[in-house]
């Protein structure tokens, strides 16, 4: 294979097979560069990935407690907490090579560590303008916030008796079901769910509705709850709004244990601007993590912009993804905000056409870029059956083909058209209005040899400014008329039907895996909107509610029943893991969709009032096909 110049695109054509798109070499060139590096400067990248056991705080064998930090532009670093009475002086960091600080604090006279469990701790920065500050350690494994403030604290989590994992990892689903779950609205009740609650009220329900893969949102700490866990403050600590941090590895070692592999949400894109409780001007400079303004700020999201290229940058986040697989023992990640990390641009103002001179050029951040690659190699050197996904709209070529053929790396990419192509469908088009082609062209529309995850909805459908699916489908009568005790008027007839036929096709013809948001596999009502000013902190929409679809006489319990009995389908033919669908009719005027695949016919009649008997379909094995 000859290499294509920087701006080009090398391909190889085989006969008969969809061509694959390799990234320029330079890509795959300064990622062998960085291995190289690595390799030489720390030995590989299985050491420089464990250096969450060197930074921040770690207890030693005698009980000594060694601290160690990077901020590079401080005049000097002292440390201070409860174990000191807060003195401000009294225990300075040694400034070593690279901006590196270190501290050691001899255990006490009974040899019991400095500095005892659950207690808070603050490293005070003193900067060259004269300024002192007081900070959390980036590494900090346990953050926590008093009532009545603000503030996140550093609290020095080293528990004498830790959780003990009793599981073993499940083997990588074929066919993979994920759940989308947001530990905090996992509850009926108005106010913070915790992992304890998970574990013990919603994992035997996604068992029971046969999902093999839960996507848990928002766990590493964010101190704003209202952000929906995506403005990071404390990246290496698991949010302690919903318990402790073994609360959250038991809740990991179930769902272990019920054949469930667990991914985390990961954020990674970008990082909250707090200073205080964040990693935001750290070291007193306006870089350090990040890059300096304005290429280190997203103006939309308001908030910080890493420096990929920076060589603590790469230790700090490869060492977090080893960090959550290693002591939290989860089985994946999902990246959030992918395409805001591969363009300079962060997609913002981009309508992405789909021809290849918008994703090979200067508008590409190749440092971001090869960051992906380099966590996705490390992370399935490492863990071969470890399932990475991105959230990527811009259709990047490559994205999920292996990086040993010049791709990405990842698994999955998120069909993020499929949920939008709904939501506009029922906002805008009447039933008889249905394009039929356009919708099996975006459930069919994604690139071949390159995982798709399919949803009808997730987290986005559901947030403030837009509804649930069942409530664009039925609305207000879903507060009256959801009772099969009175007689089912049509548009709860019609929302049901439409609800069941739009996820059965999504889950069918969309994709290689299939995603639910919680909830919504019952029909939830209205939206999700998070305890915040503009609501008088409210916690009425922050919840889940189960006991909905616990009451028999209301039909929320038919759509679970659906939902359960699609995915145990699915486990039994196994179309997600077959080859994408044969679509061999696409009616307009009968409004009908076929298609097969994994040996099975799948029939949709979309039409608003016409049933049809006798309708002749193709298939491709010839056979009888029992209904």
């Amino acid at each position: 294979m000859t290499f294509m110049p920087i701006n080009t695109v090398a391909v190889e054509l085989y006969p008969y097979v969809y061509p694959r798109f390799v990234l320029p070499f330079s890509m795959y060139d300064l990622l062998q560069k960085r291995l190289f590096e690595l390799e030489e400067a720390e030995g590989g990248f299985d050491q420089f990935t464990r250096s969450y056991k060197t930074f921040g705080v770690q207890r030693q064998p005698d009980n000594s407690l060694f601290f160690k930090e990077w901020a590079p532009a401080a005049e000097a670093l002292f440390l201070t907490g409860d174990f000191n009475g807060w003195d401000k002086f009294s225990h300075p960091y040694t400034k070593k090579d690279f901006g590196k600080w270190e501290l050691i604090l001899p255990p006490k006279r009974d040899k019991s560590p400095a500095v005892d469990h659950h207690t808070k701790l603050k490293v005070v920065v003193h900067t060259k303008e004269g300024e002192r500050l007081y900070r959390i350690s980036p590494w900090a494994k346990y953050v926590n916030r008093e009532e009545k403030s603000v503030i996140y604290d550093w609290v020095h989590w080293d528990p004498p008796q830790p959780y003990n994992v009793i599981h073993p990892r499940p083997a990588k689903p074929t066919s993979l079901r994920i759940y989308e779950a947001h530990v905090g609205i996992a509850s009926p009740e108005g106010k913070i769910a915790s992992y304890t609650n998970f574990t013990n009220n919603v994992l035997p329900r996604i068992k029971d509705l046969g999902y093999n893969c839960i996507q848990l949102m928002a766990v590493m700490e964010h101190a704003y709850y209202a952000s929906f866990g995506y403005q990071i403050t404390s990246f290496f600590a698991a949010s302690s709004r919903y318990g402790t941090p073994d609360e959250l590895k038991e809740l990991i070692d179930v769902a272990h244990s019920m054949g469930i592999v667990v991914l985390l949400d990961v954020v990674h894109s970008h990082a909250s601007k707090n200073t205080e409780d964040g990693l935001n001007h750290f070291d007193g400079s306006n870089s350090c993590y990040f890059h300096s303004p304005p290429r280190g700020e997203h103006k939309l999201w308001d908030s910080r912009l890493f420096n990929y290229s920076s060589w603590e940058v790469l230790r700090f986040l490869l060492s977090n993804l080893r960090w959550w697989m290693e002591e939290y023992r989860f089985d994946g990640f999902r990246f959030d905000g992918v395409t805001s990390m591969l363009y300079h641009h962060h997609g913002i103002g981009s309508g992405f056409s789909g021809d290849y001179s918008e994703y090979f050029g200067l508008q590409v951040d190749e440092d971001s870029l090869v960051y992906l690659m380099l966590a996705n190699h490390i992370l399935h050197t490492l863990y071969p059956d470890c399932i990475t996904v991105a959230e990527d709209v811009s259709g990047m070529p490559a994205l999920c083909r292996p990086v040993e053929e010049g791709g990405l790396g990842f698994d999955y990419r998120l069909a993020m058209a499929i949920p939008d192509k709904w939501i506009q469908i029922l906002k805008e088009l009447k039933d008889e209005d249905w394009n039929i082609g356009n919708i099996t062209h975006t459930l069919t529309n994604r690139r071949y040899g390159e995982k798709c995850i399919a949803y009808a909805e997730s987290h986005d459908q559901a947030l403030v400014g837009d509804k649930t699916l069942a409530f664009w489908l039925m609305d207000k009568e879903m507060y009256t008329n959801m009772s099969s005790l009175i007689p089912m008027n049509p548009i709860i007839n019609r929302g049901i039907q439409l609800h069941k036929m739009i996820r059965l096709i999504t889950h069918g013809l969309g994709g290689e895996g299939y995603l639910n948001f919680i909830g919504n596999e019952f029909g939830h009502p209205e939206w999700l909107d998070f305890p915040r000013e503009g609501n008088n902190q409210s916690y009425h929409y922050a919840r889940r509610q189960f006991n909905l679809v616990d009451m028999d006489h209301l039909r929320y319990c038919q759509l679970y029943a659906f939902d359960r009995d699609m995915n145990r389908t699915e486990d039994k033919y196994g179309w997600l893991a077959a080859p994408p669908a044969y679509v061999s009719a696409k009616h307009e005027e009968d409004k009908v969709i076929v298609f097969d695949r994994a040996n099975m016919v799948f029939i949709f009649n979309f039409h608003p009032n016409k049933s049809f008997q006798g309708y002749r379909v193709g298939v491709e094995v010839p056979g009888k096909y029992p209904f």
